[in-house]
């Protein structure tokens, strides 16, 4: 089935098996291989991805569930010449990334958190990030950076 989407800022089809997951979606068909397939049960959160601004699990998506819906994965936050997010570059400047595997999905789940949430605390990102696993970090260095991109976002911390 044809599967037409925006995804980071430009309309983007393939022809894919109506059983395709949206991780596989961005992929395989985009070529988009930011976004990490790490086990394929939603425990993880490697795959996570923007649906129309919000958080989702990529792997627990069909592709033609999200046709016509706006998707943002890793590739589309950094700006036209290059310039890395504020999320992007907190994680840089708090060296909340070890192995790399998870980063994507914690930046995305992360970018998602700060929208939603005009205060927080580090509780509150602890809790908003369960969802992402990280085997390396320990997770201090990556809630200080979550913190860190929402000042800098101009949201109050």
């Amino acid at each position: 089935m044809l599967i037409e989407m925006t995804v980071n800022g430009q309309r983007r089809h393939a022809d894919v098996e109506p059983r395709t997951l949206l991780v596989s979606f961005l992929r395989d068909a985009l070529g988009l291989t930011g976004t990490n397939i790490g086990c394929d049960t939603s425990s993880c959160g490697a795959c996570t991805v923007l649906v129309n601004g919000e958080s989702v699990k990529s792997c627990t998506v069909l592709a033609a569930q999200v046709a016509g819906e706006e998707v943002t994965t890793i590739e589309g936050l950094a700006g036209p010449d290059g310039a890395l997010h504020p999320v992007q570059a907190a994680f840089m400047e708090h060296h909340a990334l070890q192995c790399g595997y998870c980063t994507p999905g914690m930046v995305m789940a992360s970018l998602s958190l700060i929208r939603e949430n005009p205060v927080l605390d580090e509780a509150t990102v602890r809790l908003g990030l369960e969802g992402n696993l990280c085997r390396c970090t320990g997770y201090h260095n990556i809630v200080r950076a979550v913190l860190a991109a929402h000042e800098r976002m101009g949201v109050q911390a």
